[in-house]
């Protein structure tokens, strides 16, 4: 998927008014990117392909919760941000690193989100939230983001768990400890990058 064809995308799904929204936000990572590592520098001429598609596919996924979406490790804003800006759901972000907890907090308030975006500046295993949706990015494998964020779950919450090519391997684990349906989509920015889905989880 070409930067043309990511905007295109999104401005199809979404609107006009969420395309200037995200080129907005995309401005601010790529500013912030000067100051901290915030994503891989050479993914930011593809930031629209690789970070803003690649998050906001998410929600086709996603089906109304009465909780919020927590988003694990949020980093730069993928996909929590993205998500939460294009769906206006409550949102909570959760990030360990100070810079970017500060960099979460500022954009939200700049776009005007601040109402609807809460950032934790802390590892999910301290997090005291219960979430609707989950969320985690190529955080770690999904055995240990089920064990890590379990405690924030209940019987309904849905996970939503970007991964790379391993997404398969890493389900047959987890499914060794875990109780619960899963299933695997592929995803639209990239041949090798699969999506995790999964309900129901329980301990075994």
């Amino acid at each position: 998927m070409t930067e043309d064809e990511a905007k295109r995308w999104v401005g199809e799904r979404f609107g006009d008014q969420a395309s200037k929204l995200l080129a907005e936000f995309a401005q601010m990572v790529e500013k912030e990117a000067l100051r901290q590592n915030l994503v891989s520098a050479s993914t930011l001429p593809s930031i629209w392909s690789r970070h803003i598609v690649d998050s906001a596919q998410l929600l086709q996924f996603a089906t109304s919760r009465p909780e919020a979406w927590v988003d694990i490790g949020t980093g730069a804003g993928f996909p929590g941000m993205v998500t939460a800006l294009l769906s206006g759901k409550p949102t909570i972000l959760v990030e360990p690193r100070r810079r970017r907890v500060e960099f979460l907090k500022d954009a939200a308030e700049r776009l005007g989100f601040s109402a609807k975006i809460s950032i934790i500046a802390s590892k999910i295993e301290t997090a005291r939230v219960t979430a609707g949706t989950i969320s985690a990015r190529a955080v770690s494998p999904v055995s240990t983001v089920l064990e890590a964020a379990f405690h924030i779950s209940h019987s309904d919450t849905l996970w939503i768990l970007p991964k790379g090519r391993s997404a398969r391997e890493e389900v047959a684990h987890a499914q060794r400890s875990w109780h619960g349906t899963f299933h695997v989509e592929q995803s639209i920015t990239d041949p090798t990058s699969l999506i995790v889905i999964a309900s129901g989880i329980a301990r075994r």
